[in-house]
């Protein structure tokens, strides 16, 4: 079963979003650059683990702020998976289509995005194995 483990808030103001949300949830807020696609606003909602970065309270998920574009224009769920290709394409023989391939982020994991049926934007989290496989 597939977990939701993330959310991103799209935002046309990033330090307008990092004020609000950090002085009123009392978030973590850490941007960092990711090359040519920008910054992006790591929101940490909880406590983590140090080595994962995952989130220690059961039922928690961290997230994150970034700047709005076509392809996410409200805010994006995404589901973890174990092989994001195999899961777009079960997406596109459900009726659903991709918006963003999957696209690495080193020594973390991948993420895409796609439509569902009804048109929502969502994406896809698949964790990078420890091992380097």
């Amino acid at each position: 079963m597939g977990k939701v483990v993330h959310f991103e808030i799209p935002t046309d103001d990033v330090e307008r979003a990092k004020t609000f949300y950090g002085s009123i949830f009392g978030w973590q807020l850490q941007t960092m650059q990711m090359g040519e696609g920008g910054d992006y606003t790591i929101a940490m909602t909880g406590p983590v683990d140090e080595t994962t970065q995952r989130p220690t309270e059961p039922g928690s998920i961290n997230g994150g702020i970034m700047r709005r574009a076509a392809s996410t224009p409200a805010p994006v769920i995404t589901i973890e998976v174990d092989a994001i290709d195999d899961s777009l394409k079960q997406i596109e023989a459900g009726g659903g289509n991709v918006v963003q391939a999957r696209t690495e982020i080193p020594n973390m994991g991948a993420f895409a995005y796609f439509t569902d049926t009804e048109g929502n934007v969502m994406g896809l989290w698949e964790t990078a194995d420890p091992s380097g496989r």
